[in-house]
């Protein structure tokens, strides 16, 4: 099975960064790797948010009661439709997930979760996989205000 990450971005962060998501990938890793770091702990806290796991919870049991059959424990649930699974373990800043191929996530998980945060980061936890579940609407401000002049 493989192993996911999913973070919640804060949309000026997400904004800043959807075009430049392999900054926000190493910055993740990092932070992983090294997260007893203070200063990359302070920027780890400023860029998400949080998720709320009895919220999560209920939505996922609510949504799925009759055409999935779902299991949740503390912080984790599992989740299993026709031959989709996956098994999610739910913390304040990040969810970790395990599936078979990253569609039963695309079918099961990723339709959840944007009606919780609207700046989703995935990224894969052994390969150099990564980006985006939903997509930023807007551009970064300052793009939006560019003008083209003609001198024709």
């Amino acid at each position: 099975m493989n192993t996911y990450s999913i973070y919640p971005i804060k949309i000026e962060f997400a904004r800043r960064y959807y075009y430049r998501s392999d900054i926000l990938y190493r910055f993740l890793k990092q932070y992983h790797e090294n997260n007893k770091n203070q200063l990359i702990n302070d920027q780890f806290n400023e860029i998400t948010c949080v998720f709320s796991t009895k919220e999560l919870n209920t939505k996922i049991k609510s949504l799925y009661n009759k055409n999935a059959m779902v299991k949740d424990g503390n912080n984790s649930i599992e989740i299993v439709q026709d031959k989709h699974y996956i098994s999610l373990h739910i913390s304040e800043k990040q969810i970790n997930f395990r599936c078979n191929m990253l569609q039963d996530a695309e079918m099961l998980l990723f339709p959840i979760l944007q009606l919780f945060h609207p700046s989703l980061f995935v990224l894969d936890n052994k390969l150099n996989n990564y980006g985006w579940i939903s997509p930023v609407t807007k551009l970064k401000d300052h793009l939006n205000e560019q003008i083209l002049y003609s001198t024709l």
